[in-house]
């Protein structure tokens, strides 16, 4: 069994990211559950990353989502991060399968 990580204090008002657990979707938890819209997160206070991540953990055990984790944001519920800002995007490849490709003989 792994060590929990080390948080690093929130300089800066912070959101709950996960993936969930059924699809691997992106979510972020916002005020009525968790949603696949960045701008619907709660924005939770830095003094408050602490619940706020609780959270996260809560719904990691009740099954519901897996990796949860604190995202600094700006005005807006806007990630600081790139690999937050690109997570909040969604996938950057076509994940369907496309009919056209044949395999080579």
């Amino acid at each position: 069994m792994s060590a929990p990580a080390k948080i690093r204090p929130a300089t800066a008002p912070v959101v709950v990211t996960a993936n969930d657990l059924r699809t691997g979707r992106v979510v972020w938890l916002g005020s009525a559950g968790w949603t696949g819209d960045v701008a619907a997160a709660r924005v939770f206070a830095a003094a408050d990353a602490a619940a706020a991540l609780a959270l996260g953990q809560a719904a990691e055990k009740a099954r519901i989502v897996v990796g949860a984790y604190l995202v600094e944001v700006s005005a807006g519920a806007v990630p600081l991060k790139f690999r937050e800002r690109l997570r909040a995007q969604g996938p950057t490849i076509d994940a369907a399968p496309r009919a056209t490709l044949r395999l080579a003989s």
